[in-house]
């Protein structure tokens, strides 16, 4: 019998790649990226060149679409292998990634009478705008004493659904009538698959308050929030909800001939990035906590009860794995800030000398940074650079760095902004422990783990624990891949479980990084003023950020 294969895409949040993985083995046959034409939307529309906003993040729906249509085939002409025998696909999507949509699932933007409307648009995760909507909903909710407030560590965020559905009721009124739902980016790229639209556990979990026993907060309370907002739960976010692994549908002919693959193929339910990698590690079973490490950092962990904890960014019944409470938590910038040090600040004979010895500029760093010894920079940074996810919860909060002087090097910067990012992940870490959610070891897969030994090192150094990493360089595609396998069934070649799946199919390297005694000490230190300065700057003793943050908005 000839070998089955599944495809797992991974949309990010400036390309997207299919990954073909033999279902055997989870080994990797072929993959391929395709970059969005527009990336991310933040500073002017396409076409019109209306001006955005500050802290607006917006997409175009048909990159997407672009990426099924390229990478597709370009797996299948890479590996040669027969599309009768790609039994599955699934995918995974950043979230809370939304969009308003018409009666016959075509996004707002691309109507002609809509396309100069900001809010059209797809608003991308990482949209903050909604910020003031954010507040509200979280002052109302905790006033009525709503018993989802303490499922999401006591905040609803700006990042998520309510948020931006309400700021599109407020800014857009015209835009909120005209859609005949918002869904999440990963339910409709999969809808335009299949056919028809479907929700998944997921994204309704985690971003858009849905709860597996409860369902969505009750019309009083959006009522409370805006009587405008009433129905929206029975208008606007309407559809049914599919759990992970379940089969959204089967490939379409047109789609089918446009992707290079055979018509009637299984599509599993979309998935959120992060979430889609646990399994791809191996992680099926509890006490084990999975970063997905790339721009940003998801942290997602198994538990048998459903516990409070606070800052997290959600715990949903099956949200991960089925038969667990999967709980959520994160940092908004972590890559992104290394990434910001390197365009923005880094001198410039410290790009020529990275050229003269041929690195990449982040290698020259991180090689240099590698050289201090713990504490020796003198510096100290508060990971805020796009806010605090976890476990403030506020988009408001910005990015310092203390004990800069005269002769502060390059290298010594970027090793504190190193630091400063595992920092915040002890701090996620200590916040599920103390809450009896138990962290006993780590798991990194994404982008970063590959690409910086040092980091890793610091992670495993301030968190004094074993970390673990994904041998697959694409491990939520492997993943999406794995749940495609799912929806597709063992009565096929794949697999009637997420858990038989991740036994065959799951990966993770030999290597480990193991935390070194002398380093521990002294980062405990270091993680005591970091305490100190993450409450000072976070929980209200000083709001100089926000006050910065509102004097800069009155300049612009």
């Amino acid at each position: 019998m000839s070998s089955k294969y599944a495809i797992g895409v991974d949309y990010g949040t400036e390309s997207g790649r299919a990954v073909l993985v033999d279902l055997s083995n989870g080994a990797e046959i072929a993959e391929h990226v395709t970059p969005y034409r527009h990336i991310v939307i933040d500073e002017q529309l396409p076409v019109s060149g209306i001006k955005l906003e500050h802290d607006w993040a917006l997409q175009h729906p048909e990159d997407y679409l672009e990426v099924l249509h390229t990478s597709v085939p370009a797996v299948m002409k890479e590996s040669g292998v027969d599309p009768a025998d790609v039994i599955g696909l699934g995918i995974d999507f950043t979230a809370c990634t939304m969009l308003p949509i018409d009666e016959n699932g075509k996004p707002l933007c691309l109507h002609e009478e809509y396309v100069d409307n900001p809010h059209s648009w797809v608003k991308l995760w990482k949209h903050h705008a909604a910020q003031d909507e954010a507040n509200l909903i979280n002052e109302i909710a905790a006033a009525r004493g709503e018993k989802f407030l303490p499922r999401y560590g006591g905040k609803i965020s700006s990042e998520w659904m309510m948020a931006k559905a309400w700021q599109i009721l407020n800014e857009a009124p015209e835009m909120y009538e005209a859609a005949d739902r918002f869904v999440e980016a990963t339910d409709w790229v999969v809808g335009q698959m299949t056919g028809r639209i479907v929700r998944n556990s997921c994204t309704a979990g985690y971003k858009s308050i849905w709860h597996k026993q409860d369902g969505y907060p009750s019309s009083e309370f959006f009522a409370a929030l805006d009587p405008r907002l009433e129905q929206l739960t029975e208008t606007k976010l309407r559809g049914e909800v599919l759990p992970l692994g379940s089969k959204a549908g089967e490939l379409t002919e047109e789609m089918a001939s446009r992707m290079g693959l055979r018509a009637g193929t299984a599509i599993a339910v979309g998935n959120v990035d992060a979430h889609a990698a646990v399994p791809a590690v191996g992680v099926v079973s509890e006490g084990k906590l999975v970063m997905a490490m790339g721009t940003s950092i998801c942290h997602l962990l198994l538990g048998k009860e459903e516990k409070e904890v606070e800052g997290m960014c959600g715990v949903v019944e099956d949200g991960i794995i089925p038969g667990y409470y999967g709980y959520e938590a994160g940092q908004s910038a972590v890559g992104d800030i290394f990434a910001w040090f390197v365009d923005e600040a880094v001198p410039a004979y410290a790009v020529d000398e990275a050229e003269k010895q041929g690195l990449n500029i982040h290698v020259y760093l991180e090689q240099k940074a590698a050289e201090l010894k713990v504490g020796q920079s003198g510096l100290l940074a508060l990971d805020w650079w796009n806010g605090n996810r976890s476990v403030l919860v506020d988009t408001d909060l910005t990015g310092t760095i203390l004990g800069l002087t005269l002769l502060t090097k390059p290298w010594e910067i970027y090793r504190a902004l190193l630091e400063a990012t595992a920092f915040g992940t002890r701090k996620i870490v200590e916040a599920f422990h103390s809450n009896g959610v138990e962290v006993q070891e780590l798991y990194a897969c994404g982008g970063l783990p590959q690409k910086n030994r040092l980091l890793m090192q610091i992670y495993a150094d301030v968190t004094n624990r074993e970390i673990k990493v994904a041998a697959s360089k694409q491990t939520p595609a492997l993943g999406a891949a794995m749940f495609g396998a799912v929806a597709a069934g063992a009565a096929v070649g794949g697999y009637d479980s997420i858990v038989d799946a991740a036994q065959k199919m799951a990966r993770v390297r030999e290597e480990t990084f193991k935390p070194i005694p002398a380093n521990v000490a002294v980062y405990d230190k270091l993680y005591a003023e970091y305490n100190q300065l993450h409450d000072y700057y976070g929980r209200g003793p000083n709001d100089v950020m926000k006050r910065l943050k509102q004097l800069k908005e009155e300049a612009h």
